[in-house]
């Protein structure tokens, strides 16, 4: 039975480090486990629990592709939602694992959890039919989740738990796909003896994302925090996609992320990221196709004056972002492979400049007079010279940017983004080697 004495006195040390990479984090990891383990006892009881893990993720290189059934790189990180789960078994399903045998009671087939400082969530398992009026909730997230599961012909049961996250919401490292992937890994532990594959779970995510939750999105988000590590995914089939999990580490390399909130608002432009899908479509369609996958430069150049006049400058602009950060996104993969880190960061700011030049995702035209995603990109290009990369974080627009940069660099290039843009608004992150797991 894990304990608090057992977390302080540094039992789980070794887990927490290939967890958090970062050492320095260790003692605040211990606190914050304790605190954790502490709130489940006050909510909940003494008792035999669960610890379960599933991280945020950063977009590395194809922005704006997986819509286009494209490619993308992407990247768990080192921040985490934690959950300590006690099952409680009920007439639907019983734990396989034998490691914890549950409880049973009033709250069988009850799921209920308790985030950091919000009320209780109740859900039951028999309710899983799509409710409009809770789109944009986290109870939408669970009963998706749940509903997914019931789909594919897996096993669900009750839980109790209390969920706390390091994952930002609003900073584009994805926290709604972390909490989906977190449910769906321990329905997998608890009650099908963590058999269900992370491409399914993720799979899983995203339909309760889309249907429940009421957000259109891709399964980059999904898989990246599903899988873990580094992931390379073909949306070439979108109903089967190829996710490749790469064995490589820019630590290694002397290199660690760095993501800069430039403190811009989102609201008002679901209109500019849905005119990217929109006239990427638009010239898909002239050629008799849904999305761009498979169209190539030479297509386009062949057909530029009909094109333009059919469907103008910008949806030429964005079809050809699209084709060229499809074959960058592979030669990215490629350079990482073959150990060519300065090859990987050139493309990384050839990626940086067309979602600037030819995506146009960087300012909305609706106001030009608030630029920071902008204003971040200038000012790492100053900060950082030769020492690292960037490029515009995620949808775009306003919110956040990437930079990789050398861990020599990597402290200054923070301070000075943080007095442009606040204290806190850069975060150091590393790449974490594993998707959503059971800790304990």
């Amino acid at each position: 039975m894990i304990s608090s004495d057992i977390i302080s006195s540094g039992g789980i040390d070794n887990i927490l480090k290939d967890l958090y990479i970062d050492e320095s984090q260790l003692e605040y990891q211990r606190k914050r486990y304790i605190n954790a383990l502490n709130r489940f006892t006050q909510l909940y009881g003494e008792g035999d629990v669960l610890i379960f893990s599933a991280p945020g993720r950063s977009e590395i290189g194809g922005n704006h592709t997986d819509h286009q059934n494209g490619k993308v790189l992407a990247a768990s990180i080192n921040l985490d939602i934690i959950a300590v789960v006690r099952p409680v078994n009920s007439k639907e399903s019983v734990s396989e694992e034998g490691s914890l045998s549950g409880h049973s009671g009033v709250n069988a087939g009850i799921i209920r959890i308790v985030s950091d400082d919000y009320p209780m969530l109740e859900v039951s398992l028999s309710d899983t039919d799509i409710n409009k009026d809770e789109y944009s909730t986290t109870k939408a997230l669970v009963k998706g989740v749940i509903a997914g599961f019931k789909k594919k012909g897996f096993k669900t049961g009750a839980f109790d738990a209390f969920i706390t996250s390091d994952v930002p919401m609003g900073a584009g490292l994805s926290s709604s796909a972390a909490f989906e992937t977190l449910i769906g890994t321990i329905q997998s532990h608890i009650y099908n003896a963590g058999k269900i594959s992370a491409e399914d779970i993720a799979v899983i995510g995203q339909m309760a994302e889309n249907e429940y939750f009421g957000k259109p999105c891709g399964l980059m988000d999904q898989m990246a925090c599903s899988v873990g590590n580094m992931v390379y995914i073909d949306f070439n089939n979108k109903e089967n996609p190829v996710v490749n999990k790469l064995d490589v580490d820019i630590k290694k390399f002397g290199y660690s992320l760095c993501i800069t909130d430039t403190k811009g608002s989102h609201k008002d432009l679901t209109d500019d990221y849905a005119d990217i899908r929109r006239e990427m479509n638009a010239v898909a369609s002239y050629f008799g196709q849904e999305v761009l996958r498979g169209i190539t430069l030479k297509d386009i150049l062949d057909n530029f004056k009909e094109l333009q006049e059919k469907f103008g400058d910008r949806s030429i602009l964005r079809a050809v972002h699209f084709i060229e950060e499809n074959e960058r996104v592979e030669n990215e993969v490629n350079a990482l492979i073959s150990g060519n880190i300065d090859e990987f960061l050139r493309l990384v700011s050839k990626s940086g400049d067309s979602s600037y030049k030819y995506l146009q995702n960087i300012y909305s035209t609706k106001d030009t007079a608030n630029q920071g995603v902008s204003l971040g990109l200038m000012m790492s290009e100053i900060f950082l010279g030769d020492n690292g990369a960037c490029r515009v974080h995620g949808g775009g627009f306003a919110g956040t940017i990437l930079a990789i940069v050398k861990d020599t660099a990597i402290d200054e290039y923070r301070r000075n983004m943080d007095k442009i843009f606040g204290d806190g608004a850069s975060m150091i992150l590393q790449i974490r080697h594993c998707g959503g797991v059971r800790i304990i």
